[in-house]
């Protein structure tokens, strides 16, 4: 196994993320970027509103992903070698838009307990300050979690867009990426991102999120996969990995994950958003 290393585990444990983490190469990046215009193409809405959760249980592109022994060992340095795929999304940016992600902490929403768990943030695309990158208030994964406004504004891409308030803009530190690079963060880490500006597409993939068997979802149910070592635990139900592209059993099990991820993100909401 070849993990962080320690230079890179202490700025996850002081900081709160690694980034960057060399995973793909960008040849390999553009195949994700290939399979995704090829969804679009054949099935139009498929990756819009809810459909952009759990991709990689409809297609073998996004679940080799998931499965990535890079990621996987980069993972294990941070929870241990018993490792469980909990969920996937896609953030895609498109140019000149309006897209944003408000400052929040995935802890917040997400309902995996204890933490012992890490996203990882693909960069499909390259992610810089002009298309709209991740920033990170380095070192707040040590403090509890913060009070969150539910905005649902309508250019803002998390589900009801949660919010923490008077984020000191110049204590934050853009996470650049390059196509097939990665970052993991922490459950716990206050971050966000701005609109691309840019005059081409943002794509991320993210694995939200890699989760120890200990990892109980103390708010609904979620759909998992083995990524590495055994579930001792059984918390959570377990899938296969697809073996084509959005077929109709994969398809159809997606849409009953979709719609219990849709009752953990909105629980306690007033209303629902788009996502």
């Amino acid at each position: 196994m070849t993990g962080l290393t320690s230079k890179q585990l202490k700025n996850y444990n002081d900081h709160g993320y690694v980034s960057p983490i060399d995973v793909l190469t960008p040849g390999e990046a553009n195949e994700i970027k290939t399979e995704i215009e090829k969804i679009e193409k054949r099935w139009p809405t498929e990756l819009d509103g809810l459909g952009r959760n759990y991709v990689h249980m409809i297609s073998p592109v996004f679940d080799k992903i998931c499965h990535n022994s890079k990621i996987l060992d980069a993972v294990e340095s941070i929870i241990g070698k018993d490792i469980l795929v909990g969920g996937t999304t896609l953030f895609v940016k498109n140019p000149d838009n309006k897209g944003f992600v408000s400052w929040h902490q995935d802890a917040k929403y997400i309902g995996f307990e204890p933490y012992n768990w890490v996203t990882a943030w693909l960069a499909v695309t390259d992610a810089n300050e002009e298309n709209g990158c991740m920033r990170m208030w380095a070192g707040t994964h040590k403090e509890k979690i913060r009070e969150h406004k539910d905005t649902f504004n309508e250019s803002n891409l998390l589900t009801r867009g949660q919010t923490v308030q008077n984020v000191p803009l110049d204590k934050t530190i853009p996470n650049e990426l390059k196509s097939g690079q990665l970052s993991l963060h922490h459950p716990m880490i206050v971050h966000g991102s701005t609109p691309n500006r840019s005059s081409s597409r943002r794509i991320g993939f993210v694995i939200q999120s890699y989760i120890g068997t200990n990892v109980d979802q103390v708010i609904g149910k979620v759909y998992v996969q083995q990524a590495r070592g055994v579930d001792k635990f059984k918390y959570h139900e377990h899938t296969k990995r697809p073996v084509e592209l959005m077929s109709k059993k994969d398809v159809a099990l997606r849409t009953k994950a979709n719609e219990e991820l849709s009752k953990i993100f909105y629980s306690g909401a007033k209303e629902k958003g788009k996502y």
